[in-house]
């Protein structure tokens, strides 16, 4: 008799993120059998459409899990502390896309492409899900790192808007709005500032005409939350504890797609072909590198896919060891709703297995 297939829930189902999970859910192979969408009590009762069906949104409560076999959890960090643990307790295994597990000893932070193994050991039923940002350049250094032996990251990120949710889309648009049309605009000192007023949504400055760089919370020493993610995250998804990483995290004006200017250096001498050579064959990544044509990695263009791109590669001048290059991809697909699903996926195959 063929076994009945798992269940799903998606936690956060309303969301930026939970909308490209339910998108994702209709668009790739169907592995699930119920899934169950699953938010605060305000959105519970509207009808979403996932898989070519209208389900009905349920409101985050402990006996909702009862028969899930994996939830998918897009919420606030909170929200996953409170609720990851009930919904363990009633069978379930979580994928967490917060960063509120990231970086527990007992818990798989997993990249399928890079580190697919760690994903068997889960003690406390939760797999967490990395940074959106650490996310599109692992996706390029893993597979150098297995050729080349990465022994440090000198990272400058440009991180879009849609980062910070909806509302920094929205914040972003109204500004343009504000300041379009105006040609004196970024001319002359304040008069950004004046044209887009006081409501700054999510973030410390206009975003309009304008780069942020700053991007998360503070931390120690005048170093930002995300800046730190990007050191510890890629420390240990590459199992490289002592990886030196330094990062500046800037935030820019554009809708979606973070990207990542690399200064990588290995333990053994490279150069730019042979890099091309292995990112070419790299899972998750699509190399666009041929800047006489005008042709590199952009996130106008990466928007919408799944893969990092990758381009700009070159190896540094003054280090034989060292490669530069540049990546962008999709922060709300691979950076967060499409890790979350194929890690699902492999639970999906693996409760298949018995």
């Amino acid at each position: 008799m063929p076994q009945q297939q798992p269940t799903l829930a998606v936690v956060g189902a309303t969301g930026s993120v939970g909308t490209v999970m339910r998108e994702l859910l209709t668009s790739r192979r169907n592995v699930w059998g119920e899934i169950r969408l699953i938010a605060s009590a305000r959105s519970a009762g509207k009808e979403l459409s996932c898989r070519g069906e209208q389900l009905v949104v349920r409101e985050l409560t402990p006996e909702v899990f009862d028969g899930v076999d994996v939830a998918m959890f897009d919420v606030p960090d909170e929200v996953s502390i409170q609720w990851a643990p009930i919904a363990v307790e009633r069978g379930v295994t979580v994928v967490d896309n917060s960063s509120a597990f990231r970086m527990e000893t007992d818990v798989p932070l997993v990249v399928p492409e890079v580190n697919q193994e760690e994903l068997r050991r889960r003690p406390r039923g939760i797999v967490a899900n990395a940074n959106c940002t650490t996310m599109a350049m692992i996706m390029a250094i893993a597979p150098l790192h297995r050729e080349y032996g990465l022994r440090e990251l000198v990272l400058a990120s440009y991180q879009a808007v849609s980062g910070a949710g909806q509302v920094g889309v929205d914040t972003l648009h109204d500004q343009l709005m504000k300041v379009a049309g105006d040609r004196t605009l970024g001319s002359r000192p304040g008069n950004v500032r004046q044209a887009v007023g006081d409501d700054l949504g999510p973030f410390t400055a206009p975003m309009a005409l304008n780069v942020v760089p700053w991007s998360g919370d503070l931390a120690t020493d005048g170093w930002s939350s995300e800046e730190l993610k990007l050191r510890n995250e890629s420390r240990k998804i590459l199992n490289l504890p002592a990886l030196k990483v330094s990062a500046t995290c800037v935030r820019v004006p554009v809708v979606t797609g973070h990207s990542i200017a690399v200064h990588a250096v290995f333990g053994s001498e490279l150069d730019a072909e042979g890099a091309r050579q292995v990112l070419r064959n790299a899972p998750g990544v699509i190399l666009v590198d041929d800047p006489e044509a005008g042709e590199y990695p952009m996130p106008i263009d990466a928007v919408g896919t799944d893969p990092s791109w990758v381009g700009r590669i070159r190896r540094a001048m003054d280090d034989p060891r060292a490669l530069d290059l540049f990546i962008t991809g999709d922060n709300m697909r691979k950076g967060a709703a499409l890790n979350t699903v194929q890690i699902a996926e492999l639970l999906a195959a693996e409760i298949a297995k018995g």
